[in-house]
């Protein structure tokens, strides 16, 4: 279980925000390393340095469609007195066995292909007349060559000079550069670059499995109809982004009634595929707080040191809390309240860290900023809490956005940041600096 087993704790001890994240980051540990395949491992964090085995590119080539020629025989070319060339052959992309351009000689070359041997530099086809004997080509002529394998003469009108429209062997990287960092998380660009070098596959992280569940019997599903003292789940929808949005790879488990036993049954089918549990609900003191019910267990013999603890926190929303572990493996699992923005708050501040730690992230907290507050009136904040307000942050400062209500998932909606206002203050006038944690 987790480091909250030595902290003594009666019914009415409050924690505070820092103890009950500490405690979570100090059990959840980063997730063993696996070989993956290059698209699988999008997302994933890097654990091994890689470095270059090739240059890129790994043979100088052509930037350009146009002619591969020597700076000597086209020196002085101009429109009226341009330099005529003999075309000695092509030289397409992929090309292992280019002609050789000798004195007075020119090649065909796309764009891409490998700089022949004897060759200096390329002119663009817009310099030429492409062979056809017509003056300089332009426009929708520039794209069409002679015909390939056309032998003849081309007439160059512009000077090059020496690696002109080349792009070097090397000049990206050299061998033995150092590609990419440990720690690098792989998006599209550093899965480009690993092709690029010819990496197949690469050692990382994988991405958490998070499976999301949220509890009440009074949930029904969005698209259903709507009966009389029902409402809609959004918690469980909203949770799940938020796992995906940091990470994860997350599943979402449809609304549990409140019954312990189903509830309990429903979280050990989930394991399997659950790197961290996440619930919503039932957290608090009322009678039909079913997570309390089905998960305040010490555990067994076969699950020494599991259980899930139940903690007040000094913090509004959000007060009520669980974390612990689960199962044969010792599953992590923290249950948040069950309010809209109690939720999606507790999400933020715990179970995100989480997720980045799984991922074995070094920075796993979103980044904060000081921002002035923007208000028509001071903000209220119950002594000894810390609380967060939902606000909209542009420019250096922040507009809270709604009330202080844990039900009012709209303005949660049209926020990007959450005001802090710490334990010690207990009013925030408008015009002073404000913490805000940036969610966007």
């Amino acid at each position: 279980m987790s480091s909250a087993a030595t902290r003594p704790a009666g019914p009415d001890d409050l924690w505070s925000v820092d103890e009950h994240l500490e405690d979570i980051l100090s059990t959840v540990r980063p997730l063993e390393p696996i070989e993956l395949q290059l698209l699988d491992a999008q997302g994933c964090v890097l654990v091994e340095d890689v470095t270059v085995p090739v240059p890129l590119p790994p043979f100088d080539n052509s930037s350009m469609d146009g002619y591969a020629v020597r700076v000597a025989d086209v020196a002085g070319a101009g429109e009226e007195f341009p330099a005529v060339l003999e075309v000695v052959g092509d030289v397409a992309a992929g090309a292992s066995d280019p002609v050789r351009v000798g004195p007075g000689q020119a090649a065909r070359i796309m764009t891409g292909a490998p700089l022949p041997p004897g060759a200096e530099a390329v002119v663009p086809v817009e310099w030429t007349d492409g062979g056809l004997g017509e003056g300089p080509v332009s426009g929708m002529r520039a794209r069409s060559l002679a015909p390939e394998g056309a032998e003849g003469q081309v007439h160059v009108y512009r000077p090059a000079e020496a690696r002109a429209h080349v792009r070097a062997k090397g000049s990206d990287v050299k061998a033995g550069d150092l590609a990419l960092e440990a720690g690098t998380v792989l998006g599209p660009p550093q899965i480009a670059l690993l092709a690029a070098i010819g990496r197949g596959t690469v050692r990382v992280r994988p991405r958490p499995r998070v499976v999301v569940l949220s509890t009440g019997s009074e949930l029904v599903q969005p698209g259903e109809q709507l009966a009389t003292g029902r409402i809609y789940d959004s918690n469980s929808f909203a949770l799940t982004a938020a796992a995906r949005d940091a990470g994860a790879i997350a599943y979402r488990v449809g609304a549990v009634a409140d019954d312990a036993e189903t509830l309990r049954s429903t979280i050990e089918d989930q394991l399997i595929r659950a790197d961290l549990l996440v619930t919503t609900g039932g957290v608090s003191v009322g009678a039909y707080d079913v997570v309390k019910e089905a998960l305040s267990y010490a555990g067994d013999a076969e699950e020494a040191g599991s259980g899930v603890e139940f903690r007040k926190l000094a913090m509004q929303p959000g007060k009520p809390q669980g974390f612990g572990s689960i199962g044969p493996d010792h599953t992590p699992l923290l249950a948040l309240p069950g309010n809209p923005v109690s939720s999606y708050v507790s999400f933020e501040l715990f179970v995100r860290p989480a997720i980045r730690t799984l991922m074995g992230l070094e920075d796993v907290h979103r980044p904060r900023a000081r921002a002035t507050l923007k208000a028509e009136r001071a903000l209220r904040s119950p002594k000894g809490r810390r609380q967060f307000l939902r606000g909209a942050y542009a420019d250096g400062e922040v507009t809270p956005v709604g009330g202080s209500g844990s039900h009012l998932i709209a303005a949660l909606a049209h926020a990007d940041a959450l005001i802090v206002l710490p334990e010690d203050v207990e009013s925030a006038e408008p015009g002073t600096e404000v913490e805000v944690v940036l969610l966007g």
